[in-house]
């Protein structure tokens, strides 16, 4: 399993934080972090050097300029898509997460989305968006999978 290259892949805040959550992962795979930088995660470049990238923070506050910083940060998943090579996307959202799942599957490679714990009884935007093209969608609630039929519930990873 070391060979296989997972890529995880999240926006900061709470999304990140159930995405460490699975760090007890990152060693059993060859393993790769991609998230949003800020001021709250900037340690994270030293604690996982060599293994982490960072795209632009975007907020949807401000649609004019979260247009560009979106479409920046496509460009640099697709950059890092190809530099790491990924055989596995996990991720926990959000809308950082959505280019890369699927870059992933034009590419043919896994897509392992993880609906955020703070939803219960909704659909997220991005939810939405990679259920149709992941490979497992996994709820963390039970109720979830009436929203998402096909997904599958592994409990909380908190």
């Amino acid at each position: 399993m070391k060979n296989k290259k997972v890529l995880f892949i999240s926006s900061t805040g709470g999304h990140l934080s159930e995405l460490m959550q699975l760090k007890k992962l990152f060693t059993k795979f060859s393993y790769y972090i991609v998230t949003e930088k800020t001021k709250s995660n900037e340690y994270l470049a030293e604690e996982y050097k060599g293994k982490i990238s960072f795209l632009v923070y975007g907020t949807k506050r401000n649609p004019f300029t979260y247009f560009f910083i979106y479409t920046f940060n496509i460009i640099k998943s697709l950059i890092i898509f190809f530099k790491q090579k990924p055989d596995v996307i996990v991720t926990t959202g959000t809308h950082t997460a959505v280019p890369m799942c699927y870059i992933a599957k034009i590419f043919k490679k896994k897509v392992i989305y993880i609906e955020t714990f703070a939803n219960r009884n909704s659909k997220t935007v991005a939810g939405r968006i990679v259920y149709p093209i992941a490979d497992v969608f996994v709820v963390q609630w039970e109720e979830m999978k009436k929203l998402y039929p096909r997904a599958e519930y592994w409990g909380w990873i908190y």
